[in-house]
């Protein structure tokens, strides 16, 4: 089995997880929302199904894939601190930003915009 990760480094196999992300649907309109042959869009749901990020049921003669959320849990708990990072660096920014004055209305980033009245 292909480890989540490995998986979700290819660009497009992400873009199936977003598509799939809103519901499930048929290889034909993966396929046709892709811009892919149907073969290279197979390709991509059996990299996914065994990593087990989605799952396929079928329907008279359609395949239909949806997302399995559960493998994503494992990656989501590994970003958990890599998340908490990020957010103690955008609580300090918020906080820089506060502390700076505000400019009023006509000023610029290098102070207020001065006239002199001689337009020549």
């Amino acid at each position: 089995m292909t480890a989540p990760f490995d998986v979700l480094a290819e660009p497009t196999r992400r873009r199936i997880l977003d598509l799939l992300l809103e519901r499930p649907r048929p290889v034909a309109e993966l396929t046709e929302v892709l811009g892919l042959t149907q073969p290279g869009t197979s390709k991509h749901l059996r990299v996914l199904r065994e990593a087990g990020l989605v799952r396929v049921r079928a329907e008279a003669q359609r395949r239909w894939y949806e997302l399995r959320p559960e493998p994503l849990a494992e990656i989501d708990a590994w970003l958990r601190p890599y998340r908490r990072l990020w957010e103690r660096s955008l609580d300090a920014l918020e906080r820089h930003l506060d502390a700076m004055p505000d400019d009023g209305p006509g000023d610029t980033p290098a102070g207020p915009s001065r006239r002199t009245g001689d337009d020549s």
